[in-house]
């Protein structure tokens, strides 16, 4: 009886446990460090996130409007953003006060300290230390519902400032009656055109106290510049309800969407939203005796499930990418895609626990596809920010496919992919013609090329459950293409600027060749083709000894500062998605137990129940995802394909339950459990399959090497092609000013390096019995002159332009400075001195630079010219001011030019440009005591 006692006790708690699973929630985890999370209340995938707003100046560390370290209050809005690296969101923003009311943020603000500030899911409180205000949010899906108590007697102000956080566009309010107003904001950040509206309601009679507005007025107020205040006098412990309900239609979707809450009842429905968050987590079970790793995992599940928000009415109309209101039929319509993030590790996880949502989220790409003309990049708010790179919508749609998740229309899903795939923007047209993206082409090549190729082996998966066979092969052989920038030589993916590999060479290093990351972060990205990255860097042993260089390096990178690069292992980067997969690599390679002990150091080490608890940005979910997944043993390294890499369990016992009613339990010792196909229902059928036809697919060829000293050249260069394998024969053709009219047939085969001495255009293609490779090209340039350059700056080493003769080639940059044609000068001014080589006749003196101010490159303030004979005295020849604008957001070319009346004979020519220096108060980079960039590409003399 008393053992019968215990096993029922036992029982009792826990389920009790599986009850109250919202408890374990830290909502504080992730607002400290780079985690860039909110605590404020929400419900899972919620439209309203009502949140405390500490930061409003766009900073890198306040993109959701909180972080830990502030210790002022600006208000209270309801639309935020969870770790994301640009900030938006901060909508119709409230903010209690006593006293006379006024809209200067500094005033109505207010300090407030962590003792008196609490957190939970769906519930967020805190003391307003500047007038002992005591503040409580709770939510619904749609409504956010504030609780304000005045805790001294006077005038009680409600401050509804529009112009809070991001640029407002067109502001609205319409004053219904004491009690209710509606609200419009349209406003301008990263999501360049968004809609909110909304329906205030307040619980007793307020009188509008005061108005600011630059537009029409009355009971109606409009303008750029719109901020209300609504006031009444309170006694001692009065308290003020106020409902706001969203809205991304209009006024009366925000009038319908108010009946999710019809009455003032706070604890109800702060008791409702704890019953949404303990529904939603109690898809995954965990049994664990530490509070702290239960707070962690919990945390992290919640993390994943406060987004993708829903962006619809609740009669289904919603505001698609065209800007038309639409009616979602058959499925709910979601915002907010961060998908170079989240379809690594955030989709898989929904595919096993949240099986509708994920067909949801599909649709709504499809309708995007529809209204938008493409799939979602990065969507937010209805607008794509493009923001990322990539086409990693296939990869969600091909991992719901492969799994056999149902409710969406798989024919359109892949007419939607294969239009992404065959556009001709973002370096693709490249891509497409040569089989790889070159820094000539784009910047951030090396990492495109790589991420196109694996999204490309998700759409061939998807044409062969379509029975698409041309398709399927035409994808597969497209998804081989990072065999084109692997450098058999030196084993990392390297970038390649005019048909060559860019030199020097450093895997350390973070530039505009890959994105957020280095070489050694993006050269395991192959997870479409283990066996073939494994077979390239030469075999299991090889390949492990790269993967343990890899961690086992100093942690240390080089070139630009990256923020989002921590966490670092070595070089493994846990703090930013490219290295997410990478621990598991060795489970391909027959070495299970260094996955886990990879695995388990980071589930200790990088994960902790405390504000500063993630080691980068929580980035819509992923950071946690990836925690959710590896504690379960369990990771999606190629999400399209239906098994997991797998690894030990973190925790003794984890209980799925999945929508289907079904439940799958995982413990350390389980041999019964399937965790390759960890799921309710796995096609082995279809994965056999699936490696049939892969085996069938023929392997291409890199595409070779064309290799020369510099782009450009003074009288005659050697130039050198190579293949990857020796026996390949290598076919090329040289088209000069005399024949490029003509078209010459590539049909020369090279035996030894090729001499030029005019301007070149190589063209090459490699072959063997069985294929051929893509046909590449490499143009090299005599210079137009024999003038050199002594230049007494130091550039940036990442900004080189190809060293000193950069400046003197006859090739012009393009506004994209990123692909590496510019010089970039930082904290300094530059100068520099040509040598003409003999005393010359000239008149036309000109020099060009660049503002991109949003990368923190401007203008110089003036660029002057001098004159010399014996390079020792130099006399001016003139000043030319700049006329840019230096707030100027688009890219911008200018020649600072002059032209003499007279001509001026001389053999040295001094140019000197002024740098713009501190970054000034109006600039993003200015709270981080930031320097301006000078940018100069080519000097001509004349």
């Amino acid at each position: 009886m008393k053992n019968f006692f215990l096993v029922f006790l036992l029982f009792f708690l826990n389920l009790i446990q599986s009850q109250n699973l919202h408890k374990h929630v830290n909502p504080f985890i992730g607002t400290d460090g780079h985690g860039h999370t909110y605590p404020g209340a929400t419900v899972p995938f919620g439209m309203v996130q009502l949140s405390p707003d500490t930061r409003i100046d766009g900073s890198w560390d306040g993109c959701s409007g909180y972080h830990y370290s502030d210790k002022t209050i600006y208000g209270f809005s309801h639309t935020h953003l969870n770790g994301t690296g640009v900030s938006d969101y901060g909508d119709i923003m409230l903010m209690p006060t006593m006293g006379e009311p006024l809209f200067d943020n500094k005033i109505y603000s207010s300090t407030f300290s962590h003792q008196n500030e609490k957190a939970s899911v769906g519930f967020y409180s805190v003391k307003l230390d500047k007038h002992n205000i005591d503040v409580r949010l709770t939510t619904s899906t749609r409504v956010g519902f504030h609780e304000y108590t005045f805790n001294q007697n006077g005038s009680a102000n409600i401050i509804l400032d529009l112009n809070h956080r991001d640029k407002l566009l067109e502001g609205e309010v319409r004053i219904i009656d004491q009690k209710r107003i509606w609200v419009k904001r349209r406003s301008e950040a990263w999501a360049k055109d968004q809609y909110v509206f909304a329906l205030i309601e307040f619980d007793k009679p307020l009188e509008i106290s005061k108005v600011k507005s630059n537009g029409e007025k009355g009971r109606r107020f409009t303008g750029t510049e719109l901020a209300i205040s609504f006031s009444k006098q309170v006694k001692k412990g009065e308290k003020i309800n106020i409902k706001v309900t969203l809205s991304p239609t209009g006024f009366e979707g925000a009038e319908n969407n108010s009946s999710e809450i019809k009455h003032w009842d706070f604890e109800k429905v702060k008791k409702e939203a704890e019953q949404l968050w303990n529904k939603q987590l109690s898809k995954i079970e965990v049994t664990e005796s530490d509070k702290n790793k239960l707070a962690i995992f919990y945390t992290a599940l919640y993390h994943t499930m406060v987004q993708p928000n829903i962006a619809q009415d609740i009669d289904g109309k919603y505001r698609g990418r065209d800007n038309k209101i639409h009616v979602a039929e058959g499925f709910d319509y979601y915002s907010v895609f961060s998908l170079w993030d989240t379809f690594r590790a955030a989709h898989p996880l929904y595919t096993l626990i949240d099986k509708k949502r994920t067909a949801d989220f599909i649709n709504t790409f499809l309708k995007q596809y529809e209204q938008g003309g493409r799939l979602p990049v990065w969507e937010l708010a209805s607008n794509e920010t493009d923001c990322m790179i990539g086409y990693h919508s296939v990869s969600v749609m091909a991992d719901a496919m492969a799994k056999g998740i149902t409710g969406f229309d798989y024919e359109k899903a892949f007419a939607a992919a294969k239009h992404s795939a065959m556009l001709d923007h973002l370096g693709l047209d490249a891509y497409k013609k040569q089989g790889f993206i070159s820094m000539d082409d784009e910047h951030e090549s090396v990492s495109k090329t790589l991420e196109y190729a694996y999204d490309d082996w998700c759409i061939a998966q998807m044409a062969l459950l379509l029975n698409k066979k041309e398709d399927f092969e035409y994808f597969m052989k497209r998804s081989q293409n990072w065999k084109n920038i692997f450098d058999w030589n030196t084993g990392f993916m390297r970038p390649k600027k005019n048909g060559g590999w860019d030199k020097p060479f450093d895997p350390r290093e973070i530039n505009n060749n890959y994105t957020e990351g280095n070489s050694w972060q993006y050269s395991f990205f192959v997870p479409q083709d283990i066996p073939g990255m494994i077979e390239a860097y030469g075999g299991n042993d090889k390949f492990e000894a790269k993967l343990d260089e890899m961690f086992n390096s100093e942690s240390k990178t080089t070139g630009r500062e990256q923020v989002d690069v921590t966490g670092l292992i070595g070089q493994y980067a846990h703090g930013n998605e490219p290295s997410h997969h990478m621990a598991y690599l060795y489970n391909y390679i027959g070495k299970p137990e260094k996955t886990t002990e990879k695995v388990h150091y980071i589930l200790n080490n990088f994960y902790k129940n405390s504000p500063d608890g993630l080691i980068g940005n929580e980035d819509c979910g992923q950071m946690s995802a990836w925690y959710v997944l590896s504690s379960m043993g369990i990771y999606a390294v190629t999400p399209g394909e239906v098994s997991w890499s797998t690894s030990i369990p973190f925790y003794d016992k984890i209980k799925v339950n999945f929508e289907s009613k079904q439940t799958k339990i995982i413990t350390k010792n389980s041999e019964e459990i399937d965790l390759v196909y960890f799921d309710e229902d796995s096609d082995d059928e279809v994965v056999a399959i699936v490696g049939m036809l892969e085996s069938d697919i023929k392997k291409i060829i890199p595409v070779p090497v064309i290799q020369a000293e510099s782009k450009s050249f003074k009288d005659k260069m050697m130039v050198e092609i190579k293949s990857r394998n020796s026996n390949d024969e290598i076919f090329y053709a040289i088209y000069t000013e005399e024949n490029k009219s003509k078209m010459v047939e590539v049909s020369l085969i090279y035996k030894q390096p090729i001499e030029i001495s005019k301007t070149s255009e190589i063209i090459a293609f490699s072959k063997n019995k069985e294929n051929q490779s893509n046909v590449i090209s490499a143009t090299f340039f005599k210079k137009p002159n024999n003038y050199t350059i002594d230049i007494k700056s130091k550039y940036n080493p990442q900004y080189h332009a190809g060293g000193n003769d950069g400046l003197l080639d006859g090739i012009n940059g393009t506004t994209n400075w990123r692909k590496g044609d510019w010089q970039g000068y930082q904290s300094q001014d530059f100068e520099a001195v040509v040598d003409l080589q003999n005393a010359k006749e000239l008149s036309n003196f000109s020099a060009t630079f660049l503002q991109d101010q949003r990368s923190w490159i401007l203008m110089p303030t003036k660029v002057e010219y001098y004159s010399s004979s014996d390079n020792v005295n130099f006399t001016l020849i003139t000043s030319i001011a700049n006329d840019i604008d230096p707030k100027k957001d688009e890219n911008t070319i200018k020649d600072f030019n002059f032209t003499s009346s007279k001509p001026i004979n001389t053999r040295y020519i001094k140019v000197k440009a002024y740098n713009l220096g501190k970054l000034p108060e109006w600039h993003l980079g200015f709270p981080f005591d930031g320097d301006a960039f000078i940018f100069i590409d080519e000097i001509t003399i004349k």
